[in-house]
């Protein structure tokens, strides 16, 4: 017996209770990075070793989104969403209540499995119940929620951190988890194609797919890369470090709300290609305005802009592109956002040690024209 494939659009109840989902995994995603002196000195490390909590997450999520799709892609979305959801409110538990680094570290490997069920289920869920036509705007408002958190959550997140201990920010997260958690029962049924297991695993070796999931992790380095080393490259660790941030959030909030016109106007790989010029337009310019605090801040509410135009617009390409194994190529995409988020961190590190503190712009700069070139060369649509 086959299941049955909505091609209604969602309502907006239904994409608000999605987007609270990965508005949370979007504070988590970023709030220890803001409060890990606290965790190093509560868990008696070193910050540098506190800081690979945020590169195990990386990893885990990495590894783990695109088997949770092959595995669980016959299950209803709202089960999968709950259970995301509940070992990712579990994981959060123990990292909130762990004594020292190992507990917490688990913690965190499971809160990067619940997150990897959850936010690649959540975009499938968003492109599964929407027609074409619609398919844009429902993926931008649940990318929403990720770019929202960078800017109310995360500095909510961070401000009770630093008043009320690291702990109390979990539980925060925790809190936003559960209400998440009981909002899936309210979404309508949604089942992805039936597919065999070895169908499902095909979408590794699907040279349209790759070439796309190859434009995701070049275009998003450079931001991921930037932000990692912010204070560096701004020369500065105070407000204008928060307020960059937020210049960032802001711009990526309205990138991702005016996607979807580009992308019914342009197409997803025009809409891609923009974005990762003006990322590498603002990354260069980052270099020169970095250390003046206004134009410093309208240089990264720029690049958060760029950026705000290519996630949604490479999801939607492999909707298009392959879209009875849409589901697991979506979660191939979350793994290359977090691979862009790993690699981008690892070499911020290693430019700003060789170069100072101008190498981490021109070298965002540098793998911003790489990703435009991918996004120039690479035309799976073509072929449809």
């Amino acid at each position: 017996m086959s299941h049955p494939t909505a091609t209604a659009t969602l309502t907006r109840r239904d994409l608000l209770i999605l987007s609270i989902g990965t508005f949370t995994l979007g504070i988590d995603g970023f709030v220890l990075s803001g409060l890990l002196p606290q965790v190093a000195g509560s868990l008696r490390v070193s910050v540098s070793t506190a800081g690979q909590l945020t590169t195990l997450f990386a990893l885990v999520y990495a590894g783990g989104s695109p088997v949770i799709a092959a595995l669980a892609g016959n299950w209803d979305r709202r089960v999968l969403l709950a259970a995301g959801m509940t070992v990712f409110v579990t994981g959060v538990v123990i990292q909130a209540i762990g004594a020292t680094f190992a507990v917490v570290a688990l913690g965190r490997i499971l809160a990067a499995v619940g997150a990897a069920g959850y936010q690649a289920t959540a975009y499938s869920t968003a492109g599964i119940l929407s027609d074409d036509e619609h398919r844009p705007r429902s993926l931008a408002v649940v990318a929403g929620g990720s770019s929202f958190a960078l800017v109310a959550g995360l500095p909510f997140g961070i401000l009770i951190g630093q008043a009320l201990g690291w702990r109390a920010a979990m539980w925060l997260l925790v809190g936003l988890g559960a209400a998440s958690l009981l909002s899936t029962r309210w979404l309508p049924a949604a089942y992805a194609p039936r597919l065999s297991l070895r169908e499902r695993t095909h979408v590794l070796t699907d040279g349209a797919v790759l070439g796309i999931l190859a434009g995701t992790v070049a275009v998003l380095i450079p931001s991921f890369l930037l932000i990692a080393y912010l204070p560096a490259v701004l020369n500065s660790s105070g407000t204008l470090v928060v307020v960059a941030t937020l210049a960032f959030g802001a711009g990526q909030v309205s990138g991702t709300a005016l996607v979807p016109r580009l992308i019914a106007r342009r197409g997803g790989r025009a809409a891609l290609l923009i974005g990762a010029l003006g990322i590498t337009a603002t990354s260069a310019v980052l270099t020169a305005s970095r250390t003046v605090p206004a134009p410093a801040v309208a240089t990264m509410a720029a690049l958060g802009l760029s950026v705000g135009l290519t996630i949604v617009s490479q999801q939607n390409r492999l909707f298009a592109t392959v879209p009875h194994l849409a589901p697991v190529a979506v979660g191939l995409n979350g793994s290359a956002i977090y691979i862009a988020s790993a690699t981008g961190a690892a070499l911020g590190g290693l430019v700003l040690a060789a170069g100072g503190s101008t190498a981490p712009s021109i070298t965002a700069a540098l793998i911003g024209l790489l990703a435009a070139v991918i996004a120039f060369s690479v035309r799976p649509e073509r072929s449809q």
